[in-house]
């Protein structure tokens, strides 16, 4: 069965728009003599001035060493001693990309390789930091609030250049310090197997995060920032990511990293033991693709391999995967994520003290081929291959009321990867967790994006809508909750924590075209099933 037209026309014109961004983000800077420089000890940077906004950016500021070479699938490593004072003014070299997936077969059959221009760099672990003000001053204690952007794309595209964060700081009233960082993405942050375990260090666009969170810890107080008020927040993959980070060490990372956590659609995909048969099986398709197999070591052959010969296979594996799956995810690595996030959760055992999550209406709508024929119970066993019969069915009774084999498919992907991994964690944070859902139509994943980063130009401009959602963001940075009206324009009602009678806050638009936000209770009828899928989730490997 073959992909639609009009659904590949879909997620193409998705991944082009998260793609095409950049132009649009990158902000209008004017470096100036009296541009701020930061000595960071191995390195200075000096920034630039945006005098229109009155924001400062640091742009690509290295915080580890380039992963190349034997750095291959190792743990980040520190940054080596610079001279004289860089420029922090133009965007860092993107971590290589893949596309979404988009086979309508078997996600793990043979591939085809096909040949591409490579233009992004194994050399990609910078981050940019947006400050308010012309000034920089350093707070040895103390300081403003700092929130650190996870960018998504599923694990194997996305980057910083994307994301400008002195939207967020505008929408602060300058009352936050914005850091976007980089990870390794597809097989250069994500390849799992028993000879990554023995040679080097699964998870590693995982661990390039937490290595960004250190930097922050140690740097960030010399841009004005404070370390013990520190924000985590990512959508989709970042989300995911920002998923992990509370479960990393078993929810006890020491000493503690961030204070809060947001999430905008938490994705959690299957999340298999780093030796289990499905990572076996993706590590033998890398090492064969690069004639490695045959070699006594083959860790040490795929860190000698040519960075082409890699990239054409991260980019054809992920390509002829099957529509909504990631083949290059976190895994259990039994050190940085001890067991299954949802065992994690289970037992209350988190990083951070507070959570903001927002979901999207209709999450799963552009995992799922809207033409498909195959009857939910094949789809599921497709997407999660260790699903057997029993638990097949037990989804099939769930959605059968649910409209047609799309229209569950569509609730089933949606509910299982994004929604029901948000209310495990809003159930873990109890009283210190707030939930939202983003409604404005299509409602589809990722449609939130543009109404917190507005240089991405939101569909639905409506200064007052926008200043509601976002400032509900920056309030819970800023305030330890998003039920602080720091703008007097914020039309948000108030917002009890979820757990406080099941109540979000929808953020919609009337037919008539007026913003329209309320709180609601959420749908029992969510949450039981929600129960079914932490239920099977050691088949679903979440």
């Amino acid at each position: 069965m073959r992909l639609k037209m009009s659904m590949r026309a879909n997620l193409l014109a998705l991944s082009q728009a998260l793609l095409a961004l950049e132009a649009l983000s990158s902000p209008l800077t004017q470096t100036t003599p009296s541009a701020p420089i930061i000595d960071l000890g191995y390195a200075q940077y000096q920034g630039s001035v945006d005098t229109a906004t009155n924001i400062t950016s640091f742009l690509g500021i290295r915080y580890a060493a380039p992963p190349v070479g034997d750095f291959r699938w190792a743990a980040p490593q520190p940054p080596s001693t610079i001279s004289g004072v860089q420029q922090a003014t133009t965007q860092p070299n993107e971590c290589y990309q893949a596309p979404p997936s988009n086979s309508s077969t078997n996600p793990y059959e043979s591939i085809t390789i096909k040949k591409r221009d490579v233009s992004e760099s194994e050399d990609c672990l910078f981050l940019n930091v947006y400050t308010p003000g012309s000034e920089v001053v350093a707070t040895p204690s103390g300081g403003l609030p700092v929130v650190v952007w996870i960018h998504g794309g599923g694990y194997i595209s996305g980057a910083a250049n994307l994301y400008n964060g002195a939207d967020l700081v505008m929408e602060s009233n300058h009352g936050v310090i914005i850091v976007v960082l980089q990870y390794r993405l597809g097989l250069f942050g994500f390849l799992p197997g028993e000879s990554v375990k023995e040679g080097g260090a699964l998870n590693a666009g995982l661990l390039d995060q937490n290595y960004a969170f250190q930097w922050v810890q140690a740097y960030i107080s010399s841009f004005g920032g404070d370390p013990t008020n520190v924000t985590i927040w990512g959508e989709s993959a970042g989300a995911g990511s920002v998923l992990q980070h509370l479960v990393a060490h078993g929810g006890n990372t020491q000493p503690p990293l961030f204070r809060g956590a947001m999430t905008s659609s938490t994705a959690l995909p299957s999340q298999y033991n780093y030796d289990d048969r499905i990572p076996e099986m993706l590590y033998s398709q890398v090492i064969d693709g690069t004639n490695c197999s045959s070699s006594s070591d083959t860790l040490s052959c795929l860190r000698a391999a040519d960075v082409n010969t890699l990239e054409t296979l991260n980019y054809n594996i992920n390509l002829n995967s099957f529509l909504g799956t990631v083949p290059f995810a976190p895994v259990v690595d039994g050190t940085f994520i001890v067991e299954r996030p949802t065992v994690t959760i289970s037992k209350g055992h988190l990083n951070g003290n507070y959570l903001l999550a927002v979901t999207n209406s209709h999450e799963g709508n552009l995992f799922v081929n809207q033409s498909m024929t195959m009857d939910l119970a094949d789809y599921l066993k497709t997407v999660f291959p260790n699903f057997g019969s029993a638990q097949a069915a037990g989804a099939v009774m769930l959605y059968q009321n649910q409209g047609s084999n799309v229209d569950q498919a569509n609730l089933a992907t949606g509910e299982s990867t994004f929604v029901c991994p948000t209310y495990y964690l809003l159930e873990a944070f109890g009283e210190q967790a707030w939930k939202g859902e983003f409604a404005i139509p299509p409602g589809l994943h990722a449609y939130d994006v543009p109404y917190y980063f507005t240089s991405l130009g939101p569909t639905y401009n409506n200064s007052q809508f926008i200043t509601a959602f976002s400032n509900s963001f920056m309030a819970m940075a800023m305030y330890k909750t998003p039920d602080d009206r720091y703008t007097p324009e914020d039309i948000t009602p108030s917002w009890n924590s979820w757990r406080h009678g099941f109540t979000e806050m929808m953020f919609n638009e009337t037919s008539a075209g007026a913003p329209d936000v309320y709180t609601f209770k959420t749908d029992m009828a969510v949450l039981e099933r929600c129960a079914y899928w932490r239920n099977v989730s050691t088949y679903t490997a979440q």
